[in-house]
């Protein structure tokens, strides 16, 4: 085949497209098999209590109900993404120790299974539970102290996680620091609100294997997490995703994966659930809140010489993935900065507040708002511009990181801060200084307008020393000549499009047109792992084992070897844990790099923030399909935006009160920039495939701080926590004699 074909590079149409537009193609909540039942959960009623009885009598007795399922159900019951700390089903009779305590709202009782949805949602409602209250906490400081309540008896003072960097020497870094900016941060939480709630299918398959229809990030990882809560052999449980409507990391944990199971394991027939948006909220994970509180010293020449930071995460009631959620927090809120002198505490702590785990930035979007924002400070503290003192202090090519090591090969972050400050339109180089351009001004004598940069890194691929690795199949069948290409692969497509880049890069090594390319992908029964669409690791995983892979194959088809099949596992280079008492490791294989420049309008008397403009610059390393790379980039800055001035999860006493998208509020098209800008470097990543680098989540990790620096430089007021709600902003302002007093 002709391989100066080039398909990469090219901005083809995805190859799922047509069948979403018209509503072909079926999600989860769409499929359905004959001669199905239908589940609902009861969710516990309590914070944090231990359930002493479960009464299902009226329930079972309940007309078209078949089963009701409690704890004592459960073979093994309990699951957890590194932890197995939560119970599937929290009563008596569980066999997991303390089985019995609810600790949040998210917690299940019980599950009826009935033979319609509204028999089954009648149904739960009968069920009668005998609560024992515990006391409860939900701040996370206090959480912390003695004496306090305690989640999990193992946990003391319930702190799950303590990470630390000690970097240097931290009094001789304060003895040089001739400047310091001291400042406490604050983040909310941030409901993933995808498309599509939770749904699935649990029915057992043509070979007897409990069989699993659902959404998520990782079918071989929902496999392992209902193998292990059910007590069955691995090669007895199948995962299947169809369509998959999003999941920003909320689909990472369990949700209705292993209740499924369970009923359709003993009932041998078919069971279907679809959660509500109300269930959706309260069953599944946020971003988590954290408290940042942290010191910087420099020198007035510009030099960052000391840093100090302590940052305390809101876990929830179980962990999650706050571990490794902490471990890129703890790296980040010190910033794209090579500073010799380097303290940092970072902790991730158990409340009865609803779990905390991953989302689209994974801990680093709350450490830049804190780091960003000091040095947005530092820069004004020196009268210095923001630009020129990031280039001052940004890590290099060879520079020693906070972790004691350098950056992996094809550090860019100063080409990307220079060059996308030009890009801008809102700074401009002169010799070896940079001046910010005037921002024209509202006619409009309560609005006030103003621009602020920010800029950050975000790993590529599972840190710390956690095993990587991504398994790719690909065959060649003709007669003759190539007439039809397979790709194995299991890398879910959550929506950004990765099967169609999939399919791009099988053609590309092949030289064929992508229409001969067929994915065969979401099914444990098919595919060898891929590892989860997480941590912006896809493109780059995936693409190096199906390069690698379709370049066995072609070899093997051009050797006569017809048809071809070749098996590829990609390993990236190792990364090592954290250091427990130092932080010193090598914790990731590969950056992402972004700045962004984001021009805002305030209004000083109603604390209405409109984000105008925004340009977001990033470092792909290829950009394989760009129309692609551009609507993450465009759907990330939205998300962030949300972040960052409007979504406000409202808790108290560990409940969630607006548990709806009526009262948690996400952008609509009048909330969204007038002009997002995506400016697209190609510097290349030498582990890459095709040097790309992964970039979904690099567009929302600086957001919030280029926000917060652009109303500082409308208003001249600095505010320290998101979202930037209005009733918020309006406080600030006045405090500072701005708008109507």
């Amino acid at each position: 085949m002709d391989q100066k074909n080039f398909i990469l590079g090219q901005s083809i149409h995805r190859i799922d497209a047509v069948g979403k537009v018209t509503g072909e193609t079926p999600y989860p909540g769409d499929i359905d098999l004959e001669g199905q039942l239908w589940m609902k959960v009861r969710f516990t009623d309590r914070v944090h209590a231990r359930v002493t009885a479960i009464g299902t009598s009226r329930a079972e007795a309940y007309p078209g109900v078949i089963a009701v399922y409690t704890a004592k159900d459960v073979p093994v019951n309990e699951y957890g993404l590194g932890i197995f700390d939560q119970p599937v089903l929290c009563g008596p009779g569980s066999a997991k120790p303390d089985g019995d305590i609810v600790r949040c709202v998210s917690d299940y009782v019980a599950v009826v299974v009935a033979e319609t949805e509204k028999i089954a949602a009648e149904a739960v409602k009968l069920i009668d539970i005998t609560y024992e209250d515990l006391p409860i906490v939900t701040d996370v400081e206090e959480a912390m102290k003695d004496g306090a309540p305690q989640l999990h008896a193992s946990v003391k003072n319930n702190i799950l996680t303590h990470h630390r960097i000690r970097h240097g020497d931290m009094a001789a870094g304060w003895a040089q620091a001739e400047v310091i900016v001291e400042g406490e941060y604050r983040t909310g939480y941030q409901e993933h609100a995808y498309l599509q709630p939770e749904a699935g299918l649990g029915y057992l398959d043509e070979e007897g294997r409990v069989t699993v229809v659902v959404a998520g990030q990782w079918v071989h990882e929902d496999q392992e997490q209902v193998a292990h809560a059910l007590g069955l052999p691995l090669d007895q449980v199948r995962i299947i995703y169809p369509a998959i409507g999003g999941a920003f990391g909320g689909r990472e944990d369990m949700s209705v994966q292993i209740i499924l199971a369970l009923a359709s394991w003993k009932l041998e027939r078919p069971v279907k659930i679809i959660w509500s948006r109300e269930e959706s909220i309260v069953g599944h994970h946020k971003r988590h809140p954290m408290i940042l509180r942290t010191k910087w010293g420099a020198t007035r020449e510009g030099r960052v010489v000391a840093a100090e930071a302590t940052v305390i995460a809101d876990a929830g009631a179980y962990a999650y993935t706050t571990p490794k959620v902490l471990g890129n927090a703890n790296l980040m809120v010190v910033g794209p900065y090579e500073i010799p002198n380097v303290k940092v505490d970072s902790f991730g702590v158990y409340t009865n507040n609803i779990p905390t785990g991953a989302f689209r930035g994974f801990g680093g979007p709350q450490g830049a708002f804190a780091a960003e924002n000091q040095m947005n400070k530092l820069a004004e503290l020196l009268g210095m511009d923001p630009i020129e003192l990031r280039l001052k202090n940004v890590l290099r090519e060879g520079a020693i990181f906070c972790t004691g090591t350098p950056f992996p090969p094809g550090v860019t972050m100063d080409r990307v801060l220079e060059n996308g400050a030009l890009e801008s339109d809102y700074w401009d180089r002169v010799g070896a200084t940079w001046q910010k351009r005037p921002v024209a001004q509202p006619l409009d004598g309560s609005k006030r307008r103003g621009v602020g940069v920010a800029m950050g890194f975000k790993n590529i691929g599972f840190s710390f020393g956690a095993p990587e690795q991504n398994w790719a199949t690909v065959e060649i069948h003709g007669d003759g000549q190539i007439e039809r290409v397979v790709v194995h692969q299991a890398g879910a497509d959550v929506g950004q499009g990765a099967h169609t880049i999939f399919v791009q890069m099988a053609a590309e090594v092949i030289g064929v047109p992508v229409e001969m390319v067929e994915l065969l992908g979401h099914d444990t029964a098919t595919n060898g792992t891929s590892g989860s669409s997480s941590a912006s690791r896809m493109t780059f995983m995936a693409g190096n084992a199906i390069k690698g892979a379709a370049e066995m194959a072609l070899k093997k088809w051009q050797d006569e070897e017809r048809p071809a099949f070749a098996t590829y596992q990609y390993r990236p280079p190792a990364t090592t844990p954290l250091d427990p008492e130092t932080g010193e490791c090598k914790p990731n294989f590969s950056y992402g790099y972004m700045a962004q420049f984001v021009e805002v309008e305030v209004d000083v008397e109603t604390g209405f923030v409109e984000v105008v403009r925004v340009v977001s610059a990033h470092d792909v390393g290829k950009a394989l399909n760009p129309m692609l790379v551009e609507g993450q980039v465009e759907g990330a800055v939205v998300q962030a935006l949300g972040y960052a001035v409007m979504e406000n999860l409202v808790t108290k006493d560990g409940k969630v009160l607006n548990p709806y998208l009526s009262t948690y509020l996400i952008p609509t098209i009048w909330d969204i920039p007038r002009e997002v800008k995506s400016v697209i470097f190609e510097y290349g990543d030498p582990e890459g495939p095709w040097g790309a680098r992964g970039m979904a989540e690099m567009p929302f990790i600086s957001f919030a701080p280029a926000i917060t620096a652009a109303i500082h430089d409308a208003t001249g007021v600095w505010i320290d926590q998101i979202p930037l709600l209005p009733d918020r902003v309006v406080t600030h302002m006045r405090t500072h004699g701005l708008g109507v007093i």
